[in-house]
């Protein structure tokens, strides 16, 4: 098991990683961040990102709950045309997300989604 700061180191070393936070959608707190502190990604722009992707997952969650779907949530991705934006809802603890900012040309999608969900995984707080 490793404590949110250690995780969030491993979640920045992902290929192609801009910038990693954990948030509360809930209260849209953000609870850690780490960035690169890239020209593309300031890593102060990371507890403002928690707070506005705090609505998307609010409105998502309440468009869920509308069409009756019994499925959960366990992702949403913003594409931009140099980056993608990822959250990822935690399973082990509810209300909070992962939210990864990733350089389309250095980073594999797939590969960041599988490695964040095995950082999840071993995540304590």
């Amino acid at each position: 098991m490793q404590k949110l700061q250690d995780s969030l180191v491993k979640a920045l070393s992902i290929d192609g990683a801009l910038g990693i936070a954990l948030g509360d959608w809930k209260t849209g707190m953000c609870l850690g961040y780490k960035g690169t502190n890239s020209p593309a990604f300031p890593e102060a722009n990371l507890e403002l990102a928690i707070a506005g992707n705090t609505e998307v997952i609010r409105a998502k969650m309440r468009v869920a709950e509308s069409l009756k779907f019994t499925d959960r949530i366990e992702e949403i991705l913003i594409i931009l045309e140099t980056q993608y934006h990822l959250m990822r809802m935690l399973k082990t603890i509810n209300g909070l997300f992962f939210y990864l900012a990733l350089d389309r040309e250095k980073g594999n999608l797939a590969l960041a989604r599988i490695k964040l969900s095995q950082i999840e995984s071993e995540l304590t707080l």
